[in-house]
């Protein structure tokens, strides 16, 4: 009985141990001493506020696209200010397509861009244009295919390369007619492909003038006015006249004249008015056997001019008048034109120096 008491005993207190050393380990550890620390002077704290949230910024809307472009804009000169994209459009496109001009001595050409290969980049620079700041001068880009500028000048150069040649006068029936002169040029291709492909890429509708040498003709269809057709054989003088405006020759009076002797024959060919004299000396050819022994004769009645002398460029020739007047229409001068007194005083003052004189057989 005593054992078993004993026992029981022993049960009860270890089971009452256990119990408090369960309760003394669930128990929370008592708080770390608390120290002063006397030497510190830190008077910072700590920062209490709440971590904020780190998130990517969102940028800002981007502006409307500009409907109509700045005040003051222009591409490549052509003012597109105020205005939409489509209106601007045409405006360059009319624009561009404005011929360009071309100047060679003093012929004027004129040509379209696109038959010299250009290409406008239009749409691009409109573009810009929209949104460039006001006052800003936009430049348009062109392409220009050089193979068809150097085309194109190897025709100029084909149709323009003369050379030079003086207007003069010639005869279709009998009748005068003036040729016109023709300016001497050579077009210089080299320079020429580079200054119209310059042009179009700065888009210049100016007046260019092409590199060439030209050559300026000393006498111009301009200058001719009255015109003489000597007919040797029917012994007939005709005037004409050159107008220089209307570019016409027209008839203006004939007359009977005297031609030179078949051994002293009035020479054929064009020639011009040398020299003028009114009242004029006569003096012998000194190389003629026919005035061999002969004296000058002063101005007057019995003068062989007569009045009015009128020299050719064929030596020793003239156009005069004579006091022989039953001599007009026959072959009897020693080579000059005789004309009745009156007529002669008439032609010359209706003639100047430089009247070209055409002498034909008929």
């Amino acid at each position: 009985m005593k054992r078993a008491a004993l026992l029981v005993l022993l049960l009860a207190f270890g089971i009452a141990g256990g119990a408090a050393a369960y309760a003394l380990a669930d128990s929370p550890p008592p708080p770390p001493p608390t120290t002063t620390d006397t030497a510190s002077t830190d008077t910072s704290t700590t920062d209490t506020t709440p971590a904020s949230t780190s998130t990517t910024p969102t940028p800002p809307a981007p502006p409307a696209r500009r409907t109509r472009i700045a005040a003051g804009v222009t591409i490549s000169g052509i003012h597109v200010g105020g205005l939409a994209y489509g209106p601007a459009y045409s405006a360059v496109a009319v624009e561009f397509r404005s011929l360009l001009t071309l100047t060679l001595g003093d012929k004027t050409i004129t040509v379209s861009p696109w038959k010299l290969g250009a290409k406008p980049f239009i749409g691009p620079a409109v573009s810009r244009a929209l949104r460039a700041r006001a006052g800003t001068a936009v430049k348009l880009v062109v392409d220009v295919q050089r193979a068809q500028a150097v085309d194109y000048v190897d025709t100029l150069a084909a149709r323009y390369d003369h050379a030079v040649a003086d207007a003069h006068v010639a005869l279709r029936a009998l009748r005068p007619m003036v040729v016109p002169e023709i300016q001497g040029s050579t077009i210089q291709r080299s320079a020429t492909v580079t200054a119209i492909v310059l042009a179009l890429q700065q888009s210049r509708r100016d007046r260019l003038e092409l590199p060439a040498r030209v050559v300026s003709p000393q006498v111009t269809a301009a200058s001719f006015g009255p015109i003489i057709v000597i007919r040797r054989d029917t012994k007939w003088l005709y005037l004409y006249d050159h107008s220089a405006t209307a570019q016409t020759v027209s008839f203006v009076r004939r007359f009977e004249v005297a031609t030179g002797q078949p051994v002293y024959p009035t020479p054929i060919g064009s020639f011009k008015i040398v020299v003028m004299e009114r009242n004029p000396w006569w003096y012998p050819p000194p190389d003629a056997p026919w005035a061999k022994g002969a004296t000058p004769i002063p101005p007057g009645p019995g003068n062989p001019l007569g009045t009015r002398w009128m020299g050719l460029t064929a030596p020793g020739v003239g156009i005069h008048g004579t006091p022989d007047p039953a001599s007009l229409g026959y072959s009897a001068s020693h080579g000059c034109i005789r004309m009745f007194i009156p007529s002669a005083e008439w032609l010359f003052a209706h003639v100047k120096v430089g009247t070209p004189v055409i002498i034909v057989p008929a």
